[in-house]
């Protein structure tokens, strides 16, 4: 499997938004309004989608859905466990680590859906949808709980308004209560999703920004490291230790490897922490994707 070609549409796709933002009349300004229409209602319908397609056989995934969680445990361990780290904590600045701590656990749903439909076609779509689907509240709670900390804001509030926690939520549990999309609605969220996936990474090239990365070198290495190295390498072990199927095993190690989250920047900034730097982080986590996915998907083949 030629791994380059494989990630070629999604990259090419992020490399467009960035020249357009650059160096057309299509700026900056335009580029915020996208990326809040795809995180506020594009990308919440098609998780929604994904999620109630096809009745969930929460046993038959039980393993995939353990394995995905200590995967993203671990991120979320090691990220938090960063200030206590003697050398590091002690060239670390507690705001900026709280408000990027989430890059190193977060991951890109445009581009993990965008993968999943090309490795697994509609089952790879849903196992995926489903990982989503438990790993979001999660790692949400997990990236807004030091800000919310730091900055005295509600923790609750600011989870109950969380666009894609309401998406998995519901998701969830209309697939749990037996609903499924009529007919006639199908079309038009498909589209929706479509688009959805297009404009994220769009929007993604667009918020590209490296300037920043020199404020907090050591956490920005630290961090990315995590996510970039540690979790496909935790992902490989969990793997083996739930036996699970090629399949599954591929849609996992492909989750572990993603590039962290666009919206990690929306919700730093949001919540009044250092933006630019988080930026940085997104932009440095999107283009190491392409070497952590290939090595990921590279074990994957060798390991058959």
């Amino acid at each position: 499997m030629n791994f380059a070609q494989l990630l070629f549409p999604d990259f090419s796709l992020i490399l467009c938004g960035y020249f357009l933002c650059r160096y057309t009349a299509l700026n900056r300004t335009v580029w915020e309004q996208v990326e809040t229409l795809v995180y506020y209602f594009l990308f919440p319908v098609l998780l929604f989608q994904s999620i109630v397609r096809s009745p969930l056989d929460l046993v038959a995934a039980s393993t995939l859905i353990s394995a995905g969680l200590l995967t993203g445990l671990t991120g979320i361990l090691l990220a938090y466990s960063l200030p206590f780290v003697p050398w590091l904590g002690r060239h670390m600045n507690a705001r900026d680590h709280a408000g990027s701590a989430q890059v190193a656990f977060r991951f890109n749903s445009f581009i993990g859906l965008a993968l999943a439909d090309r490795l697994g076609g509609g089952s790879g779509l849903q196992m995926i949808a489903v990982l989503m689907g438990v790993c979001i509240p999660l790692f949400n709670i997990a990236a807004v709980w030091p800000m919310a900390r730091h900055a005295g804001r509600g923790f609750l509030r600011e989870l109950v308004r969380n666009p894609l926690i309401i998406a998995t939520a519901t998701g969830l549990a209309a697939n749990l209560m037996g609903f499924s999309l009529p007919a006639w609605l199908e079309p038009t969220v498909t589209r929706i999703g479509t688009a959805s996936i297009a404009l994220g990474l769009m929007a993604a090239g667009a918020g590209l920004q490296l300037g920043h990365l020199s404020q907090a070198k050591a956490l920005a290495v630290a961090l990315l490291t995590i996510k970039h190295l540690l979790m496909p390498l935790a992902a490989i072990g969990l793997a083996r230790v739930f036996q699970l199927s090629f399949e599954q095993t591929t849609i996992l190690l492909a989750f572990s490897a993603l590039p962290t989250a666009s919206s990690a920047y929306v919700l730093a900034a949001r919540m009044g922490y250092n933006g630019g730097l988080v930026a940085g982080l997104v932009t440095l986590s999107t283009m190491l994707g392409v070497l952590s996915l290939t090595f990921a998907l590279g074990v994957l083949a060798a390991l058959r």
